[in-house]
């Protein structure tokens, strides 16, 4: 089992080099800013999230991430009005048929926001904070299209003493000494969004400075890695089953050169503005369910459990992910989103 372990931790450190280098998540579809900056002041308040995600439980050195976001709009005077979802007439559903008929785009805008990201796989650990700029710009009735910049650094870190090579090669030529090595690189992402009150398509490229990543003093060392972009297509669509019950099933696909593309596979059922469920089915990799509850127009939180399909299932017990929002400056009372995401 500890051979295993090691291999595993192996592999997604190469991987982790050589490939995916930004954490995974399961619960984006409740802050899409994560992975679109141009999500950066969609409401007329400030959301701030925080995010703790166990990928892999049981393996030793399994992926471990934890991020705070903050985002909001620069001024709310475009927002300066009461919509169908800032009420809650008793009796009636503020995510019912008036929140379509009377839906407006928001008037033209900017957005700010703030992350900061910790993921630790093994002895790899990645630091990342940067700041957000978006616009957001009405181009008809219901429709807005929103850009957005991410600008920031990150701090790729490596623990040369957890790294074990054996007594025949007890240091490899691509880590020079056993402590601490670090890599500070520019990072930098932009991203589009188009939203109105039924649907989203938005398309980001997270990552996109072509940095070199080099773990060694060795000037003459040849084995070397690079930070790559990380793309990210997604589209969704909004329902209303009955004036109770809304229900959004989209689709994100990712593609990170030179893996093949990634696909996943959403659905979320709402109740009001109270309750929601869902679930995401990544083909070929695994599975999710995810349960959130809007508890008032303050805070919100949401859990997903993950099984993954493939051999890791035999090692690993599972992903938790728990995600907490707050709700600041929440003006008219929104108990969730008024625009699809």
């Amino acid at each position: 089992m500890k051979k295993l372990t090691l291999l595993l931790i192996v592999v997604v450190a190469g991987v982790t080099l050589n490939a995916q280098q930004k954490p995974y998540y399961t619960q984006y579809i409740l802050n899409n800013y994560i992975i679109n900056p141009a999500m950066a002041g969609i409401e007329n308040y400030w959301d701030a999230k925080v995010s703790h995600r166990h990928q892999w439980v049981g393996l030793e050195g399994s992926p471990i991430t934890t991020y705070a976001t903050v985002q909001g709009p620069l001024e709310k005077s475009g927002f300066a009005r009461e919509t169908p979802v800032t009420v809650h007439p008793e009796g009636e559903n503020p995510r019912g048929e008036a929140y379509y008929q009377n839906y407006r785009a928001p008037l033209p805008h900017f957005g700010l926001g703030f992350t900061v990201i910790n993921d630790a796989t093994g002895p790899l650990n990645n630091f990342e904070a940067y700041g957000t700029l978006a616009y957001h710009l009405p181009v008809g009735e219901k429709t807005t299209l929103a850009t957005g910049v991410n600008i920031g650094l990150q701090n790729m870190r490596l623990d040369a003493s957890k790294l074990n090579f054996g007594t025949a090669n007890p240091q490899d030529p691509a880590v020079a000494g056993n402590g601490y090595l670090n890599q500070v690189k520019p990072d930098l992402s932009v991203g589009v969004m188009l939203y109105s009150a039924k649907y989203f398509i938005g398309l980001s490229a997270l990552q996109i400075i072509p940095e070199r990543i080099k773990y060694s003093g060795d000037s003459l060392a040849k084995i070397t890695g690079k930070v790559v972009p990380h793309l990210f297509l997604q589209a969704g669509y909004r329902f209303l089953l009955t004036e109770d019950i809304n229900f959004l099933p989209s689709i994100t696909a990712k593609y990170i050169d030179p893996l093949p593309l990634s696909i996943d596979i959403n659905a979320k059922m709402q109740y009001r503005d109270f309750l929601w469920v869902g679930a995401s089915y990544r083909p070929n990799n695994g599975f999710a369910a995810m349960l959130g509850l809007n508890i008032n127009s303050t805070i919100n939180i949401g859990y997903s459990y993950d099984i993954t399909t493939s051999q890791l299932n035999t090692v690993s017990r599972g992903t938790h992910e728990i995600l907490i929002g707050f709700l600041i400056g929440n003006k008219y009372g929104d108990w969730c989103p008024r625009n699809v995401y």
